[in-house]
């Protein structure tokens, strides 16, 4: 079984010169230096190189030099979004615009009921994280920590405008009950179902034409605390402009027993890669899982 490590790439004297280029300078600046810093991943990571050549050449039949441009594309669009968050969390500059399409859905669901907001490695969640405080209710984003500790203290100094709410995922399992907790008192809870560390408990389904592993925890949740979900995408459409997008809440309703909740995980599951696949296929460059994800290990 294929799972993600739980590791980020980079360093702290890099992190520091871009911080340094936003602050002083401007976007397109940090942009420009931005692509020397893709040549040198694409020609010296094949750790993350070739399972994104693989993904391109395998799942989605590109040719062979449309896959190494889509590369290129991948590690430039993965940069730019985490320039695009720091100088907007950090408030060095904002020349971003946004659709919010589904936003309304959000805002009932936040009224009503609260719930899991569902969404994935693609594009910049972050940046549509932050800007869901125009929504009048707590959100919590359950996500891995996974810079080096030096790194994580030099962001958390510079993104001052940061003011999402972070459910740490913890090796004992004490984020659950953070989970539980906001649940309970009806407010969202934003999650990837897209990835998972090594002991998880996950479920195949078919995606893109292959058979790939899932997690099956975010969906339960749902499943067991009765509450909607809504499936979240926020994508880079132009080089300043993002679209978000929700879809209308659905609530997978089971019965007391775990077979019950079992089953409806798995409809959730069903409906969600769905969702996935369809995004995926819109925007395949801003896919940013850097392993196999379908289990597979050869370009």
């Amino acid at each position: 079984m294929t799972s993600w490590k739980g590791k980020t790439r980079g360093n702290l004297a890099g992190y520091r010169f871009f911080i340094f280029i936003l602050k002083y300078g401007a976007l397109d600046f940090a942009y420009f230096f931005l692509r020397f810093v893709v040549l040198y991943f694409v020609v010296f990571s094949p750790k993350a190189r070739r399972p994104i050549l693989w993904y391109f050449r395998n799942i989605l039949h590109f040719g062979r030099l449309r896959s190494i441009r889509y590369l290129f594309k991948n590690f430039y669009l993965l940069g730019q979004v985490l320039l695009d968050k720091v100088a907007l969390l950090a408030g060095y500059s904002n020349p971003f615009t946004f659709d919010f399409e589904g936003e309304s859905h959000i805002r009932r669901m936040a009224e009503e009921t609260g719930g899991l907001l569902l969404g994935a490695h693609m594009g910049n969640w972050e940046i549509a994280g932050q800007l869901l405080e125009r929504i009048n209710t707590p959100v919590h984003i359950v996500m891995v920590e996974a810079e080096h500790e030096k790194i994580k203290a030099l962001m958390d100094s510079v993104l001052v405008k940061k003011k999402m709410d972070i459910i740490v995922i913890r090796e004992d399992f004490s984020h659950l009950f953070s989970i539980k907790e906001a649940l309970q008192r009806n407010e969202l809870v934003a999650i990837h179902g897209d990835r998972f560390l090594p002991g998880s408990k996950t479920m195949q389904c078919d995606f893109l034409g292959r058979k790939a592993e899932f997690p099956t925890g975010p969906f339960y949740l749902a499943v067991k605390y009765n509450k909607p979900v809504i499936f979240v995408s926020a994508v880079k459409e132009t080089k300043k402009h993002y679209h978000f997008f929700a879809t209308p809440p659905k609530l997978y309703k089971a019965g007391s027993n775990f077979k019950s909740r079992m089953q409806q995980t798995e409809a959730m599951l069903g409906d969600y890669v769905l969702q996935l696949e369809k995004t995926v296929r819109q925007h395949p460059e801003q896919w940013f899982n850097y392993y196999y994800f379908w289990g597979e290990d050869e370009i």
